[in-house]
């Protein structure tokens, strides 16, 4: 089991409350660090290897505070009526932000999270525990293994949110998994997938032609600079059988604090400049960020 390096000890911050210091645990895929949020109380940013994954609010997990997770958040807000229970599997898990935000605007939601860190998962679990009353399972095993087992059309929604690291791992990039989603994904239900990557964007672009030739319907979602090739960063893809709801998502992605574009339709399959669908023989993990990603 893992150990704490630094476990939580109580100083003042400037406000003169109570501050705890970081967490430091050695875990499967590097060196873990809880760190916490000196504006909001019991808020906390998890980062492997000195890369951000995940923040968590304790004390409001409606709270997202990175801007791919508040646009996964704006997907799991339109992929059914407000406050209905979903059924979602996250391929992901990190601190758990979003498995907590489904618990929190649609109670009574069952979710499954598959996370290959056992180690991690403790963490969490251990230093930023979930409601009682979540009904969310957690698995350590390999996303696609964890994948497999999810009866056919289950999901209202999937999420993509893996990272070994800083990078999508190459077997969670092809044809042959998003086949498996959607096998997963019930009709008129929804795939949502975190991407990274910088100049020139062959990663993202042959994500979208790959997704495209699984999911009939797509939108992306991302910083303008970052659709223009002139940084590394996050999009968000979105797919589905049906028509998506792409006004609202603009809407939503527009009134952000970094406001996002979406594309979709025939200028989202232009951006893909004819990248091919990526195969489980062909594919690689997604482009490391610059170290400069992380100043």
């Amino acid at each position: 089991m893992a150990k704490a390096k630094a476990k939580a000890r109580n100083k003042r911050s400037g406000g003169g409350r109570s501050v705890p210091e970081a967490v430091v645990v050695a875990v499967d895929g590097g060196l873990a660090e809880l760190m916490p949020d000196r504006e909001r109380t019991r808020a906390w940013t998890l980062l492997i290897d000195g890369a951000p994954q995940s923040h968590v609010d304790l004390d409001d997990p409606a709270y997202l505070d990175f801007e791919y997770q508040r646009r996964l958040g704006h997907v799991i807000d339109l992929a059914a009526p407000p406050g209905r229970p979903v059924h979602v599997v996250h391929l992901g898990g990190g601190a758990l932000t979003l498995a907590r935000y489904v618990a929190a605007t649609r109670p009574r939601s069952t979710q499954q999270v598959v996370e290959r860190d056992a180690a991690l998962v403790q963490l969490v679990r251990r230093e930023l525990p979930l409601p009682s009353n979540a009904r969310i399972r957690v698995r350590s095993v390999d996303a696609r293994e964890g994948l497999a087992k999810v009866p056919d059309g289950w999901a209202d929604l999937v999420i993509a949110d893996v990272f070994s690291g800083a990078r999508t791992p190459a077997h969670l990039t092809s044809t042959e998994f998003l086949t498996d989603v959607r096998r997963v994904v019930k009709a008129g239900g929804l795939y949502a997938a975190n991407l990274a990557d910088g100049p020139p964007l062959a990663h993202l672009r042959g994500q979208i032609a790959t997704a495209a030739g699984v999911f009939p319907e797509l939108a992306l979602v991302a910083d303008p600079t970052v659709l223009r090739g002139k940084r590394f960063g996050n999009a968000v893809l979105v797919g589905s059988d049906r028509p998506l709801p792409v006004a609202e998502l603009t809407r939503r992605a527009a009134s952000d604090p970094h406001p996002g574009r979406v594309e979709h339709g025939p200028a989202l399959l232009d951006f893909t400049g004819g990248a091919i669908p990526v195969t489980d023989a062909a594919a690689v993990a997604s482009p490391a960020p610059p170290p400069s990603v992380f100043r």
